[in-house]
């Protein structure tokens, strides 16, 4: 009998792998959907890039693959970053990060040659945000002014911040929750390093997850949910084994549907039965997307 995440993992694949058109900016079905294009596309390029590197890649994803391979040539791709100013630099630095293997570089090096370099430097962001940027930078072998991991980690969200007190309601605010989860994929470069905090960082860093993900069951939080359970395993820990784990993976279960979508970043604010492809897969893919993420990488052995 499968696991859990088996479960989870299969599903998952299944369902983005029946609507990559969605993901493809540029193809018909894409076009009749409200959802950020050129953020999908950025977050199918992560789980090809992370699954890649597992010691059993799935071949459920291969077609994804290949798309990705096909979008990250085509010039028209990186030109859609600019629709979304707040983030275009951002997106520019992900995108030449996760460019696949063996491919044509021409755009990727175009897009690197239009970011800012103050852009690249710690002038005027949060410790946060200079965690993302180097762990990009790095990553895409770009140079940056960013300060060593060592240096940020003390004011890292992992580290500062600290949980409301029980009865106050969430412990902690929407961003601050998704900070806390980004922040530990970036410094444990998804699963693949340990971040490196000392004993009592990780213990207050583990307490706040545990405090988060209990949140998170309790009101059926399906998308920080998964982030939790891998923000759990990044820190060292078997998230089956800890009761809150446990019930955030069992609470993935439940709401995973028959075809393998999760239909919503909550129960609150999934996609209602009636809605159209587009607007199913605007609600559902980001989700489905990291609880496949979440399952791949927990099930998978630890890199040695």
């Amino acid at each position: 009998m499968s696991s859990p995440l088996e479960r989870l993992s299969a599903g998952a694949l299944g369902w983005l792998g029946g609507n990559l058109d969605y993901f493809d900016p540029f193809s018909a079905s894409s076009g009749s959907a409200t959802h950020g294009k050129a953020k999908a596309a950025l977050e199918l390029a992560l789980l090809c890039h992370c699954a890649a590197r597992l010691a059993d890649p799935p071949q459920a994803l291969g077609e994804a693959g290949a798309l990705v391979r096909k979008l990250w040539q085509d010039p028209d791709l990186p030109r859609l970053f600019a629709d979304v100013p707040k983030y275009a630099s951002t997106y520019g630095l992900i995108y030449a990060a996760l460019a696949p293997d063996a491919i044509d570089g021409t755009q990727v090096r175009a897009t690197l040659a239009r970011l800012d370099p103050e852009f690249l430097s710690p002038r005027g962001k949060s410790p946060y945000q200079r965690i993302e940027i180097r762990h990009y930078a790095d990553k895409a072998g770009v140079r940056h002014t960013v300060e060593p991991y060592a240096e940020l980690l003390p004011h890292s969200p992992l580290v500062a911040f600290r949980a409301a007190e029980p009865g106050d309601g969430a412990p902690l605010t929407e961003p601050q929750a998704y900070a806390v989860t980004h922040t530990a994929f970036y410094l444990g470069d998804f699963g693949r390093t340990a971040p490196r905090l000392g004993e009592d960082a990780l213990a207050h860093a583990l307490d706040l997850v545990d405090r988060l993900l209990r949140h998170c069951v309790e009101h059926e939080r399906w998308d920080l949910a998964a982030e939790l359970v891998l923000t759990r395993f990044i820190l060292g820990s078997e998230p089956l084994d800890t009761p809150s784990g446990a019930a955030a993976v069992e609470c993935l279960v439940r709401a995973q549907r028959p075809d393998g979508a999760i239909p919503g970043r909550s129960a609150a604010l999934a996609a209602h039965p009636s809605a159209s492809g587009g607007e199913f897969f605007g609600k559902a893919y980001h989700t489905t997307l990291v609880t496949a993420l979440m399952a791949l990488i927990v099930s998978s052995p630890r890199p040695s």
